[in-house]
């Protein structure tokens, strides 16, 4: 989890994360609590009091302290949020665009229409199979073609060296046995992280061609076969292709490996087990507790207890502030 996808460095980040849980502190105190230098913390500190997120007092000895976040950060995810919004408008323009092509003798050349789920699942199983170097996945539970845990062709690939960044919607974890089939994706060398909606379900194999649907599936989707289009190369294949960076940038990393038990309990007090860091990891990907709990077959009660166990042990009195210093502390 890092800030710099709201246009902070790396010290800038470090900064801010101590003053928000400061009072009013001077520069010696920030870099020894940063641990970073006189000559690192001090621009830091002009910047973000220069981008309104940090004030300090008018003469020396200088303090600081933080804009409150919801102040100081609310307006930069808007405009994030509004890019998003762009990128969504735009690859809806280039499917339009696309559709109005179909007429054009050249069209099969670059865009194949699949129609019918089991072509559909070929199609995903032979762009895996043939990929290099890297496979980019959005994934939600309506529509996904292949199924939870059917995917064998993605751990050949994992196997080869294959690179997969995978994008789960939040509710795809709602599903029995989510978390379960993406740890073990994970152990593999799968990259994951959880986003609250994807815009659509998409493969896209070493940018070069991608798999998407042409119409809703699901329950509430189009009643009919499937449709999708294979898309080779152009201009709608680089859209998709950023728009699956842009939300990747957002997204909450996954830390659910797998190895956690409800035995980690008893692991030693001033640190998170291994079972804390796997359900720290659902909370921030935006599960509930009552879905965490019965992903990782756990009571309510328990899954409660272990998160206001890491609140005591980070001193958070919310949520909120727990995620703030879980990332501080390398916990994810």
């Amino acid at each position: 989890m890092t800030l710099e996808a709201v246009g902070l460095s790396p010290a800038e980040e470090a900064v801010y994360r101590v003053l928000v849980t400061e009072a009013r502190v001077p520069a010696d105190y920030v870099a020894r609590r940063t641990g970073l230098s006189r000559p690192t913390v001090d621009p830091a500190l002009a910047g973000l009091v220069s981008q309104g997120l940090a004030s300090r007092t008018d003469e020396p000895p200088f303090g600081f302290w933080a804009t409150p976040p919801d102040v100081a950060l609310a307006p930069r995810l808007k405009r994030h949020a509004d890019e998003l919004e762009v990128a969504r408008n735009e690859a809806a323009s280039l499917l339009d665009a696309y559709r109005a092509t179909l007429r054009n003798q050249d069209t099969p050349q670059v865009i194949e229409l699949v129609t019918g789920g089991e072509s559909l699942r070929q199609h995903l199983q032979r762009i895996q199979s043939a990929s290099r170097s890297e496979m980019l996945w959005f994934c939600n539970p309506q529509s996904e073609a292949l199924p939870a845990g059917s995917n064998e062709a993605k751990f050949e690939a994992l196997s080869r060296g294959v690179c997969f960044r995978v994008l789960y919607e939040t509710a795809y974890f709602e599903d029995e046995g989510a978390v379960d089939n993406v740890s073990r994706a994970v152990r593999a060398g799968e990259m994951g992280r959880a986003v609250p909606h994807v815009p659509l379900p998409l493969a896209i194999a070493d940018r070069s061609i991608a798999v998407c649907p042409l119409v809703p599936g699901g329950p509430h989707g189009n009643p009919g076969p499937p449709t999708a289009a294979v898309i080779r190369d152009g201009s709608l294949l680089s859209a998709l292709t950023a728009l699956f960076e842009r939300y990747w940038e957002d997204a909450t990393p996954l830390s659910i490996d797998g190895s956690g038990s409800a035995t980690d309990i008893h692991t030693a007090p001033q640190s998170p087990s291994a079972l804390d860091r796997r359900l720290l990891s659902l909370l921030l990907a935006g599960l509930g507790d009552e879905t965490i709990a019965a992903q990782t077959g756990l009571s309510r009660r328990t899954v409660q207890r272990h998160v206001q166990r890491m609140m005591q042990l980070t001193g958070a009195a919310t949520r909120m502030q727990l995620a703030w210093e879980a990332a501080h502390r390398d916990w994810l």
